[in-house]
């Protein structure tokens, strides 16, 4: 099964490393402990629309732009559903 915060954290965490910034540096400017930004970025914690709001901006990144990213990801990873029609039926 996929876990929405599992998308979510990993795109945060991707996005952090890309700009070379520590846990550290982040939780400081979201405001939020280093321990629940490393839970976040592990998908082990599901963050808030607040929370959430906060550790993009201090990444610089808008919201959007963040659930475009997993939106993506999501369909990636989704399992088609098939349907069988009998065409002998009717």
């Amino acid at each position: 099964m996929e876990l929405l915060r599992s998308h979510i954290g990993q795109c945060l965490r991707t996005q952090r490393i890309s700009q070379n910034r520590t846990l550290r540096d982040v939780a400081k400017a979201a405001r939020v402990s280093l321990g629940y930004l490393s839970e976040v970025e592990r998908g082990q914690k599901e963050a808030s629309s607040e929370l959430l709001n906060a550790i993009c901006s201090a990444l610089d990144l808008s919201l959007s732009k963040v659930l475009v990213e997993v939106t993506a990801q999501v369909k990636l990873n989704e399992t088609p559903v098939l349907s069988v029609v009998d065409t002998n039926a009717a």
